[in-house]
């Protein structure tokens, strides 16, 4: 004989759905440290997560913060001697050169700076162009740290970024380094950079990245960073090889993740036609330059700088490393900027 079961009382019901709230939360908590690091229950901000307890950083660098023309900019100091800035690209942050920020740091002072409205730098800076977001840079280094001696090293935009630094602030800048970016500018114009990847075509629309993209910003950057590596599809290969670990996808992915900064990336690619524009009317640049490329690329992109830039010292491309110059070859990469820095 089969009975109809009794209704559970309201009582146990209220229970049991507290019991599965309280369960949903405790795994979407997992879920989201897994993804993300979590500083909950200590005194550790978000910014600091990914060097925390690496004693390489906590015995010789510190963020600190800066306000420069209605921007809050974040930047990571350390060591001691002559000034170095680094300035990094997309989609990356200061943390980019942290793999040879520590061998630089025992010859030199080092800056690493987040550039306007991106990483942990916050405000909307009066344009992603590189000659208006140099401007920041200066004001940061020369004007609030008053450094009048800088060697400025950038990598993909943020090449572009120092190139106009050098430009325009020459008596401030001591040497330039420029990595692996072809310079937008008379060698090559904003429809036919757009045309040089699929990337840059894409990155350069309005709204539609962002809304492809959308809360899959870790899912995006993890399959973006093998395609432009050794190897990749970006130069004619099959690998899916990140050079990346999963922990320093999710700091970039942290700070990516932030709509703001999300368009504020994007909007580095949709401002090349000013790009060219300044490059064209820029001053070439007479400090003493260090090229560095992708391997295999050194002839393509010093076709687009050598006309604006008159005193390349040393050029050359890293062997076995992509786009990612520094996570690839780290060694080749920080003993060749010592080289230049020092020469």
């Amino acid at each position: 004989m089969i009975t109809a079961p009794r209704p559970l009382p309201h009582r146990f019901l209220r229970s049991a759905h507290t019991v599965a709230t309280v369960m949903l939360t405790f795994l979407l908590t997992i879920a989201t440290a897994a993804c993300f690091p979590s500083t909950a229950g200590d005194d550790v901000p978000a910014y600091a997560a990914a060097t925390r307890d690496d004693p390489r950083f906590e015995n010789a660098f510190r963020h600190e913060f800066a306000d420069v023309d209605g921007v809050r900019m974040h930047y990571v100091t350390g060591g001691s001697g002559t000034p170095v800035v680094l300035i990094h690209g997309w989609p990356q942050t200061w943390y980019g050169w942290w793999p040879v920020m520590p061998e630089l740091a025992k010859h030199h002072t080092v800056y690493a700076v987040d550039l306007p409205g991106l990483g942990d730098s916050t405000g909307s800076p009066a344009g992603y162009d590189k000659a208006t977001l140099a401007r920041y840079v200066h004001t940061l280094i020369a004007d609030r740290l008053g450094v009048r001696d800088a060697r400025v090293i950038g990598h993909d935009f943020g090449a572009a970024v120092a190139f106009q630094y050098a430009s325009q602030f020459s008596d401030d800048t001591a040497r330039l380094g420029y990595l692996d970016l072809p310079l937008p500018g008379p060698a090559i114009d904003a429809p036919t950079y757009r045309s040089l990847s699929w990337h840059i075509a894409f990155h350069s629309q309005r709204r539609v990245p962002e809304a492809v993209v959308g809360d899959d910003v870790r899912e995006y950057l993890a399959l973006f960073y093998p395609q432009v590596s050794f190897g990749g599809t970006a130069f004619g290969g099959t690998s899916d090889r990140s050079p990346f670990t999963g922990a320093e996808i999710n700091e970039y992915a942290r700070t990516y993740s932030r709509p703001k900064v999300l368009s504020g990336g994007f909007e580095l690619y949709r401002a090349l036609d000013k790009d060219v524009r300044d490059t064209v009317a820029a001053a070439p640049i007479r400090v003493p330059a260090l090229l560095m490329t992708a391997q295999g690329q050194l002839n393509a992109i010093r076709g687009t700088v050598a006309p604006r830039m008159t005193d390349i010292v040393r050029a050359v491309d890293v062997p076995n490393a992509g786009h990612w110059l520094v996570e690839e070859n780290p060694q080749f990469v920080a003993a060749e900027l010592l080289r230049f820095l020092d020469g």
